[in-house]
């Protein structure tokens, strides 16, 4: 399987990566939320969406940074798995509610936001928030290209990103 557009070929995706790759170093860089549950956020997000490269990427991604991978097969499943402590469970619903607003008119639920609310501060909810939504758009458009699953490797990234960021 071919991704239907070398995307990054382009001079504009060049410009729109470059922007939104600021924004993933501001993740790093300006938040205090615990690398592990960007990580869950992102995979979470990007299994609802479909986005096989994404979901690969952030199993990867999670796994070079220490995390088990048998917690990571329970991400789908996380109600039922005992592996999750609160605070990732509340922003794992966050993740979920997030890439499901055509499920919901009224956006993420009271529940939803009462359980964030209580285990994060507002600097790191404003964070959670972005991080949905920036994931959101990688899904996006990873799925319209067909970007292919698979074949991403965690020791590699940084030089890709360094690449698009020229």
């Amino acid at each position: 399987m071919e991704a239907r557009l070398a995307f990054t070929d382009t001079e504009f995706a060049k410009a729109y990566y470059k922007n939104m790759l600021a924004n993933e170093k501001l993740f790093h860089t300006a938040s205090t939320v615990p690398h592990r549950t960007m990580e869950l956020v992102k995979l979470r997000a990007s299994q609802i969406n479909g986005c096989g490269f994404c979901t690969d990427m952030h199993f990867k991604d999670a796994v070079h940074a220490g995390d088990d991978p048998e917690r990571l097969n329970l991400v789908p499943v996380w109600r039922e798995a005992p592996a999750f402590d609160d605070a990732e469970r509340a922003a794992l619903a966050l993740a979920e509610e997030s890439a499901r607003l055509a499920d919901n008119p009224h956006g993420v639920s009271d529940e939803t936001w009462a359980a964030v609310r209580k285990h994060y501060d507002d600097e790191q909810i404003a964070a959670l928030v972005a991080m949905c939504a920036q994931i959101n758009a990688w899904n996006r458009v990873n799925v319209i290209l067909r970007t292919p699953a698979g074949f991403y490797d965690p020791a590699t990234k940084t030089a890709r990103y360094k690449e698009l960021q020229k």
